[in-house]
């Protein structure tokens, strides 16, 4: 039923053009001069975690850091998250960061731990944070020396982890308007400190929720034959819809439907009148996310009308996946090159989980890198989305020179 396009290859592109000895120099200078203050910024960010829309406290920390440095932050109309504009000229380079925590408590024994009750930073938005508010502190630097040859958005987005997320409100607000091209970091727990991981093409996939409900006479567990086994066809639906789409969708699209609830009935001699189950659905590819919709009702429904039962699908978009630009990752991969050597570039795996950055690369190019965070010698296992999640703090001054880099490198 799709055509989807596949995943471009992990490749780079051409080298673009490198950046200025002295400048190199100047932006690992200024960016060692505020190595302590940054590193700072992201545990207070830590130990105050807030959740989406509720950014309140993390909006006002990064509106004063930027101010001391001379900036002139402006706060969304919902009241969190902002933008700062740094230089002058036609276009602007934006960096992007996100500011919320997660509903999930703090696990790690620090001197910065969450001191809020169930909730923490598990997915790095700290240092992202950390990363575009150092980046913003050198590039006003570069400003101040009349060495910046144009102009940098910085964002710094409400509700990442929020459906719809906060990109949107980014976009809405007018704050994406000028931009001609976009990075941001994510934090990667798997990749060692000081080597960034990028990748041509999706390196996201995209997230929707399903949930399919079903009717029927109900009966008893004796005649099935005389109803409409509901729980037996909220069965088939669980197993047989994903391999009925991995049948009808190319499969290098990477189209997945994971369900993660099933619920019907209540007592084990009688077949209920109602059941649901639900879940997500992921795609790497544009194209299919497009087509989801329609290929998973059309599954279900084929799935079902054995049956004699009533079906809703209820499908609710969420973001489509991150697909990078080639040039803008040359761009990242010239940074890279410039501040680390080229022995710190890594290929980034694809991943389907989801990343709200996906919705700006509707409006200007750019690309998503994954910063290594993970420490020397470190072997314990890690992973996002986890109470005992942390960071080689050393991370942050990486992200800040690929950020600073790849913006000289595109107004360049």
């Amino acid at each position: 039923m799709s055509e989807a396009t596949p995943p471009a290859e992990p490749t780079h592109t051409g080298e673009p053009a490198s950046l200025d000895p002295e400048l190199v120099e100047a932006v690992k200078a200024s960016t060692d001069a505020h190595a302590v203050a940054l590193v700072a910024l992201r545990r207070e960010l830590h130990a105050h975690p807030e959740l989406a829309w509720a950014e309140h406290r993390t909006t006002q920390t990064v509106v004063d850091h930027l101010r001391a440095a001379g900036l002139h932050p402006d706060v969304l109309p919902r009241g969190t998250g902002l933008t700062a504009d740094i230089g002058t000229g036609a276009a602007a380079v934006a960096l992007r960061a996100d500011l919320d925590g997660l509903g999930i408590a703090d696990e790690k024994d620090v001197a910065y731990r969450s001191t809020v009750p169930g909730r923490c930073h598990a997915c790095g938005h700290d240092v992202h944070t950390a990363v575009v508010v150092g980046a913003g502190l050198v590039l006003a630097d570069l400003e101040r020396a009349g060495v910046l040859p144009g102009r940098v958005r910085l964002v710094f987005q409400p509700a990442e982890e929020a459906t719809p997320g906060g990109a949107l409100e980014v976009i809405g607000a007018g704050r994406l308007e000028g931009v001609s091209r976009i990075f941001t970091v994510h934090c990667d727990p798997q990749t060692p400190v000081g080597d960034v991981g990028l990748r041509v093409g999706p390196i996201t996939g995209s997230a929707d929720h399903v949930l399919v409900q079903l009717t029927g006479p109900g009966g008893h567990t004796a005649r099935p034959h005389l109803t409409a086994d509901l729980v037996y066809a909220l069965g088939k639906v669980v197993t047989d819809v994903p391999a009925v789409l991995s049948r009808r969708v190319d499969p290098r699209a990477g189209l997945s439907v994971v369900w993660g609830r099933i619920a019907a009935g209540a007592a084990a001699n009688v077949i209920p009148h109602s059941g649901e189950v639900e879940g997500t659905v992921r795609a790497l590819d544009a194209g299919s996310w497009e087509l989801a919709p329609a290929v998973v009702e059309e599954a279900v429904r084929t799935v079902l009308a054995p049956y004699g039962v009533e079906v809703v699908v209820d499908y609710t978009r969420g973001v489509p996946p991150v697909v990078n630009d080639a040039d803008s990752v040359g761009l990242l991969a010239a940074s890279v090159t410039a501040f680390g050597g080229v022995e710190h570039l890594a290929v980034a795996e694809q991943s389907l989980g989801a990343e709200d950055f996906a919705w700006y690369l509707s409006h200007a190019p750019g690309a998503l890198a994954r910063l290594g965070v993970r420490s020397p010698g470190d072997t314990t296992a890690r992973d996002l989305h986890q109470g005992t999640f942390d960071v080689d703090e050393s991370a942050i001054g990486v992200g800040v020179r690929l950020l600073v880099g790849a913006a000289l490198l595109s107004l360049s």
